[in-house]
This record gives structure tokens, C-alpha cells and sequence, in this order.
């Protein structure tokens, strides 16, 4: 999402916002909403104690221990400790941006948290030193040059720091508190943020020289040195291998209370609880993206599905630093494979139908039994993940793919857990976007062996079985969708006369549909004849909510002009229909459907918590709730933060954010959960789960393949139907299938050479279609305009409601406008335009929506 920029509301074709519930307020200087500028103004700084008590053990729960040598961790009670680096005061607990400008009741810091625990013995006198400096050099994320630069609102915006300037200090001192203190923590400090790329230079993926020189001091002068790493997404870690670090903590931006949870981590009052979302790799140009990231104008994802670990595990191990999955606790575990129960068989089910809608197989699961012992003299928790190796043939296939995970309750030592996981047979399946194996366009189990691993990271998984496929299976027969039309080479494997994988390269299939004749072919057909009949019932939205009228009777009622009003956000966000700072409102955007007793609903930020002019709870970013590799913790915390967003009046919450890491630069990982789609799909799953369960709805997004912020509203991902299916968008299925969120919002870059809010073949041939997707689809905030290439009628949002997606967000013309384009009317007016079952389609879309979250008069909300 982009800056806000709103003022008063100019009068349309229907009025919007002229008889606002709320009484017209004055915009904000300039009428930036973000960060900087959408103050807390109601001093409620109150908080859901269990919400504070779920945000602090989730943070907890995704700090990754990646070193622990002679157990420099946990903390002794009553350590002395030497604090070094500005991070333990400018404690940083989130990124910037939508993802995380929000007005949190407070913030904590590692140095107060751990003088707040007592538990262990902090040197002041140093401790004292870096307050003094940390306050004559103010850490400065962009208050004080906004406040320097009135004139100028939202100059700021992209412009994020990556760190802080870190204090320099000299040996002597140093040594002076290696005298007074057993073990040094140096902390370190990345930030990062929306529309701005992490970049390959010092103070951001690198070291700066001040850095380099503090760990080498320190580590020169205390025998055990530990290192907390305050980020949001992984940066360079080569140094670990050349300087003598006892112990590495990765603290991923944790919120309001990410610096107590750490604390509670150091000293031991809970374990280190997270797994790596993502591998380490010794270099960045190591990584399969590195040579393919940040072109302004378009990418091919030329890596196809060798994604993070599946490259590295494939292609180069020696070259992982830290795989994916691993992370230390403070014990140790025995995990042994029970048994393997399961078998693939044949089910000729898997059928498509004329309108492109899909059967898939019913296959059944495999069920993979372990038994977790904890070996070690300290109450843990471990974390069982279960990969599959698939058989070589006509597709290229990763070394491992994450199939399932399950995490133990806290056993105490010597205590014992059988962990049983249930993996699909479905989910082993690949899909083929070339016809190699004779079934184009389907998702298959080729014939041989399915061989599965069981165990604590993707390395040290054991074999622990496999199922044999006698003969191919088709799993899932589909179309062809959203193809590449540029040609460009893939990477593909082929063995080498010694069985090693050798990376080769093969051209991607390119597209072959004619999508004018696929949407022709399925143009939705109009309910109860003429927009706005006289003949229609006269029904209001309340009647549909008392079942006293279907929603298509509703539908058949209204007029052009209030049909296309649904497709369209409230112009401005911050709008007067709901709480003071939000992102904008849909629905009941004009007095005439209001009039029908269609209300409004109001949309807020975000993945990190409630971003509106009021104080909200601040939350681990998403990198830290993936890590802890626990959905069911996730989804206890996404259900508290529902019920904030109860008592905040957001109605949708713009979370979570799930596209895939495919490259450690990108500038919202932190926002993001994983490289691995399963991790993702089951994260999010979690998190949709969680906030609906309370009434209220949550909006996954960038529907698709927002991996970059570089050029983001204009560049290209350029991917094969196969890549895009099996990593990008898989992530998206599974949340879809598992949790039914209400709401999906596109993103803002083109899919192989069509944006996300005009590409059909995503939005309607395969999240509706294949996937049967009823929820409503908004925009990211803006869109860019253009005409439909395949229909001269449409143009701008006659395109994207014909491509089947339903709200233009916050529904103004241009950013920072406040005008909205009637290309939905005019187009439905002209010859070849919209078509009245289009329109309608959407209304039903927006309207299904507002009654699945209760807003209509006379229906009651969870609680």
C-alpha cells in the first residue's frame, strides 16, 4: 500500500460520502497517513493483557539460536553482562510502512527489559554510556526531518532507514568492562520497509566498518561474546564463520513487546523457540534469485521452483551457511521415525469442467509417526518436519520439499511425545506446464519412489519411508493459466554420470490460450432481468440478513449507477464513514445504498497490528510468527487481535502479508513469512483463522508475486505456469482451502506481462474457478489505469471488473485524488462494455461480504 493522501470528496456521478454517519473532519497536514503522520489523538493507551501476554511468547517463540557454544545461553542467574551496541536502547520492533506504522501504547528496549527481569547483573557503567551517546545521537526514522520539512509531506515515504549509526568505542573501554563483566551481548539492528529495497552495502545486508570493528573488539576481550540480531530479514552472516561469536540469537522484529520477549529468551525464562524460515547462505550471490532481482522493468524467475533450499539442497549445500529449518533450543532432542503409513493409488476423479472448475483426486494422506524424546537437562519444545524426495522423470525436481511440520508440547527431560502427521498424497504432486509426462496442465505423481524424511531442519531430516507410484496418477487435470508470453530459460536438473543433480536450462512453455475467447465464453449471466427493474422486489439489505429475501433479489433492485458504486472504494482513505485514520472503507459508499441498508466497511493495516489515528497493539512481524513453526499459537494470537479490531472499528484487516522470500533483499520480507509456500499457506491459514473467528474479516495479500519493491507498481515477474503454481501461488491455495477469508487483495506488479488487478486467468480461472474462491477481491491501494488489449470497450476498472476483480481500493482515480473514474458505467453503456452480470457479480462479491462479517442492521457480531 501506498502513502495516503486524502482530502474532501468531489461529487460523482452518484454522490459519495455526502451523508457521512460521522461529522466531516479536517485531513491531516497534507493528508499524509502513515508513520509520520497518523498521530494517536484518543490517548486510550489500554491493551488486552492476553493479547500483550501472545504478542510477547510469539515473539519468543520465532527467536532463532543459530549458535550456542560451551552454552554461552541461557544467561546464569545473576550474570554480569556488558551491553554493547545502539540496538539495546533503539530497540527496533518493526519495519516501516503499511506493514508497520503503527501507533503502539509503548515500546521496550533490551537494556530497560533487562533490568525490568532482574535476573541478571547489567554494567551500568557502560550501559550509561551508550544512553548518554544514544541521546545526543538520536536514532532517526523520519519524525525529525518531517517535522524540518512541512511542505514537503511524504518525502519521507520509501526512504526508510536501513540501521542506526553505531556508537564507536574505543579498546580501553571496552576492556575496562570485560573486567566487570563475564559475558558481552552485542546487539545489532536492521530495519527495513515498504517501497524501498534492502541493498547490497553496509548498514544494510552488510556490516558497516563500525560494526566490524565492535565485534572484533569484543570478541578479543570476553571469552563469550553473544550476539542478538534485531531484523526483519536475513542479512549477510558470513562474519559468524571468521570471528569468535559464542553464541548467534536472530531476534526478528518482535513488536511492543519483542525486547522483553528476548530478555525472556536470554535469561532463560522460556526457550528459543524458532526454526529458519528461510536459508543462510555464505554469499548473497550465492542465492538462485541474486542474478534476477530488482530490474525496474521486469524478472524472470528463472530459478522455477528451485526456491531457497530447494536450490541450495539440490544444486549447492556446501554453499548454506545455516539451512533452512534449523535453530537450537536450550536442550537436546531425539527424534526417531515410528513408521510410514499410506500408499499411493490411482482415483480417476481428477476431472475439469467447461467453466474451468476442477475435481481433484481423492488420494487420501500418508501418516508419518515419530516419538520426540527430550535428551538434554532443560524443558523444551521441538519442532518435527517432515520433506519428501520425489522421483526423477520428466520433471525437474527439488532434493527436499517441506511437506508437513508439527511442534511438541514442552517436555520435560527424559519426557517422551509421539507426534503422528498427516501429509496428503495430493500435496506430494507436481504440475506439469509442458507436457513432459503426457498430462499438460495437470498436477501428477510421477511413477517411482516418494521417499520421505523426518527430522529437526532439512539437513538432518532422516529417511524414515516411501510410498511407490507403480504408474503415473493424475492428481488435479486443469487449464492452462496465466502462462509466461516472453520467452526466457528455466532452470532445470539432470544427472550426472556419478547421480549428482547438474543444473541445466530449458525454455519455459509459453502461453497458448485465447483468453478473449475463454472470458467470452464465460461472461457470468444477469440476475432478475433489467439493472433496476420496476418490476423488482423492493427489498433492503436487512431483509436479505433476516432471510426474508435471497442476496440475488437484492442484486436484481439496484441501478447501474449503484452497482457500479460497489466496485469502487470511498475515494479517499481516512474516510469519515468509520475510525479516524483508516485505510479506506467499501460497501455502503453512497447515500442510495446506504439508503438500502447496505453499510460500509472499513478497512485498516495491517499485518503488524491496527493502523488508524489511534493507539493499537504492535505485533511480531511475520517472519517471527512463521518461525515459530506453531499455527495453532498463531491463530490464538490473530484471534485476540480480532478483538481488537472489534473495539478499534476495523471491519477488514489488510493481513496477512504472504508472498513467498524469494530473495533476502526484498524490502517487506519482514511482512512476509517464509521461502517455503507450505510454511506461508499454513502461517496465513492461521492468521485468517484466528481474526474471522471473531466476526470480522482478514485480507490476505499481494495476489501475486509481489517479490520485489523495486519499480513494484510496474515491473514484470515473469514466471512459469509451474513456478507459479507450485511456490507462488500455493501458499495463497492453502490458505484459501484451510481458512475461507472474506477478502483477497491483488498486488501491485504485473504477472507475466498483466497486472494483478486485471489478470483474469488469476483472479478468475484460478482462484475462483479452480480453486472456488467466494470471497471479495480488492486492489492494492491504487491501480495502475490502461486499457483492456483484448476489448476496446474497457479500460481502467471496466478491465479489472471484467477480469473478475471487484473493488478498486481506496477507489479515487489517481493517488492522492479525489475523483473516481466511471469507467464501469460508461463502459456498461457503451457497445461491447461491461455487461450487466458482470456488474452484478461483483455486488454479489461485496454485498456476501458485508453479511459474512455481520455489518448489516440486525445481525450481532462475534465476540
Amino acid at each position: 500500500m501506498l502513502p495516503s493522501a486524502s482530502s474532501e470528496s468531489t461529487p460523482l456521478s452518484e454522490p459519495v460520502l455526502s451523508a457521512s454517519p460521522d461529522a466531516p473532519r479536517e485531513a491531516e497536514a497534507g493528508g499524509l497517513l502513515s508513520q509520520l503522520s497518523a498521530k494517536a489523538t484518543d490517548g486510550d493507551r489500554s491493551v488486552n493483557p492476553e493479547l500483550v501476554a501472545a504478542a510477547r511468547a510469539a515473539a519468543a517463540r520465532g527467536a532463532v539460536l543459530l549458535r550456542n557454544d560451551d552454552d554461552a545461553l541461557p544467561l546464569a542467574p545473576g550474570a554480569r553482562v556488558a551491553l554493547f551496541g545502539r540496538t539495546q536502547k533503539d530497540w527496533i520492533a518493526v519495519g516501516y510502512g503499511s506493514g508497520g506504522d503503527v501507533n503502539a501504547p509503548y515500546a521496550t528496549n533490551l537494556l530497560d527489559s533487562l533490568r525490568e527481569t532482574g535476573a541478571v547483573e547489567v554494567d551500568e557503567e557502560l550501559a550509561g554510556i551508550y544512553e548518554a551517546w544514544c541521546a545526543q545521537n538520536p536514532a532517526e526514522p523520519g519524525e525529525v526531518w518531517c517535522a524540518q520539512n512541512p511542505a514537503e509531506p511524504g518525502e519521507m515515504w520509501g526512504q526508510w532507514p536501513f540501521s542506526y549509526p553505531e556508537m564507536p568505542i574505543d579498546d580501553d573501554a571496552v576492556r575496562a568492562a570485560a573486567s566487570r563483566a563475564e559475558t558481552a551481548v552485542v546487539v545489532l539492528g536492521r530495519a527495513a520497509g515498504e517501497d524501498r529495497e534492502n541493498l547490497l552495502e553496509p548498514g544494510s545486508y552488510y556490516l558497516t566498518d563500525t560494526e566490524r570493528t565492535l565485534l572484533e573488539q569484543v570478541t578479543a576481550a570476553f571469552a563469550r561474546t553473544v550476539v542478538v540480531l534485531d531484523t526483519g530479514s536475513v542479512i549477510d552472516l558470513a562474519w559468524v564463520e571468521e570471528l569468535p561469536v559464542s553464541a548467534l540469537l536472530v531476534a526478528w522484529l518482535g513488536g511492543m513487546e519483542g525486547a522483553r520477549a528476548i530478555t525472556d529468551v536470554l535469561t532463560g525464562a522460556v526457550e528459543p523457540g524458532g526454526r529458519l524460515p528461510d536459508t543462510i547462505a555464505r554469499r548473497y550471490e550465492d542465492g538462485p534469485s541474486a542474478a534476477h532481482f530488482g530490474d525496474p522493468v521486469a524478472n524472470d524467475y528463472v530459478e522455477d521452483v528451485f526456491v531457497g533450499y530447494r536450490y541450495f539442497e539440490t544444486f549447492a549445500p556446501e554453499a548454506v551457511l545455516f539451512p533452512f529449518g534449523t535453530g537450537l533450543t536450550y536442550t537436546t532432542f531425539d527424534i526417531a521415525a515410528d513408521e510410514v503409513t499410506g500408499e499411493i493409488r490411482a482415483d480417476e476423479g481428477a476431472t475439469v469442467g467447461p467453466d474451468g472448475s476442477a475435481r481433484r483426486a481423492d488420494l487420501g494422506a500418508v501418516t508419518v509417526r515419530a516419538r520426540v524424546t527430550n535428551t538434554g537437562r532443560r524443558p523444551g519444545s521441538e519442532v518435527v518436519q517432515v520433506y519428501a524426495a520425489k522421483p526423477d522423470g520428466a520433471l525437474s525436481q527439488p532434493a527436499r520439499e517441506l511437506v508437513g511440520f508439527a511442534r511438541t508440547g514442552l517436555l520435560a527431560p527424559g519426557e517422551t511425545e509421539d507426534v503422528a502427521i498427516d501429509v496428503p498424497i495430493a500435496s506430494l504432486a507436481s504440475y506439469d506446464d509442458a507436457g513432459g509426462t503426457g498430462r499438460r496442465s495437470a498436477w501428477v505423481l510421477e511413477p517411482g519412489q516418494y521417499r520421505l524424511f523426518v527430522g529437526a531442519d532439512v539437513r538432518r531430516a532422516e529417511e524414515a519411508g516411501a510410498l511407490t507410484a507403480p504408474e503415473l496418477v493424475v492428481v488435479e487435470r486443469l487449464e492452462e493459466a496465466a502462462a509466461p508470453r516472453e520467452p526466457f530459460e528455466r532452470l532445470a536438473l539432470r544427472r550426472g554420470d556419478d547421480g549428482k543433480a547438474e543444473p541445466v536450462h530449458e525454455p519455459v512453455p509459453l502461453a497458448t490460450v485465447d483468453l478473449r475467447e475463454r472470458i467470452l465464453s464465460r461472461l457470468p449471466e444477469a440476475v432478475g432481468g433489467a439493472a433496476g427493474a420496476a418490476g423488482a422486489r423492493e427489498v433492503t439489505l436487512a431483509d436479505v440478513a433476516a432471510n426474508a429475501a435471497s442476496l440475488e433479489d437484492f442484486v436484481a433492485r439496484l441501478s447501474p449507477e449503484q452497482l457500479a458504486s460497489l466496485a469502487y472504494g470511498d475515494v479517499t482513505m481516512d474516510s469519515p464513514l468509520g475510525a479516524r485514520g483508516n485505510a479506506g472503507a467499501l460497501g455502503g459508499v453512497t447515500e442510495s445504498l446506504r439508503a438500502l441498508g447496505v453499510p460500509p466497511a472499513i478497512t485498516t493495516d495491517g499485518p503488524s497490528g491496527i493502523r488508524i489515528s489511534a493507539f493499537a497493539s504492535l505485533l511480531p512481524c511475520g517472519t517471527a510468527l512463521a518461525a515459530g513453526f506453531d499455527p495453532a499459537a498463531v491463530e490464538e494470537l490473530a484471534a485476540l487481535h480480532g478483538g481488537e479490531m472489534l473495539a478499534k472499528g476495523s471491519d477488514i484487516l489488510l493481513s496477512p502479508g504472504m508472498n513467498i522470500h524469494r530473495d533476502p533483499l526484498c524490502g517487506r520480507n519482514f511482512e512476509y513469512f517464509s521461502e517455503d509456500p507450505l510454511l506461508t499457506g499454513r502461517s496465513a491459514a492461521a492468521v485468517v483463522r484466528g481474526v474471522q473467528s471473531r466476526g470480522v474479516s482478514a485480507c490476505p495479500k499481494h495476489f501475486a508475486c509481489n517479490n520485489q519493491e523495486t519499480a513494484r507498481t510496474v515491473a514484470d515477474s515473469r514466471v512459469s505456469e509451474r513456478a507459479l503454481r507450485e511456490i507462488y501461488l500455493r501458499g495463497f491455495e492453502i490458505c484459501v482451502r484451510e481458512a475461507s477469508p472474506h477478502t483477497m487483495m491483488t498486488s501491485y506488479n504485473k504477472i507475466n506481462g498483466v497486472w494483478g488487478h486485471y489478470h483474469y486467468d488469476l483472479v478468475t480461472t484460478i482462484l475462483r474457478g479452480q480453486w472456488g474462491y467466494e470471497g471479495a477481491i480488492v486492489t492494492d491501494w491504487w491501480m495502475q489505469m490502461a486499457p483492456d488489449p483484448d476489448f476496446p470497450a474497457l479500460r481502467d476498472s471496466a478491465y479489472r471488473v471484467r477480469a473478475g476483480v471487484d473493488v478498486l481500493m481506496p477507489g479515487s482515480i489517481e493517488h492522492g485524488g479525489t475523483v473516481r473514474e466511471d469507467s464501469v458505467v460508461e463502459s456498461y453503456r457503451s457497445d461491447g462494455g461491461i455487461t450487466l452480470g458482470e456488474m452484478q457479480r461483483t455486488a454479489l462479491h461485496v454485498l456476501r461480504l458485508l453479511l459474512d462479517v455481520g455489518l448489516v442492521e440486525g445481525q450481532s457480531r462475534a465476540r
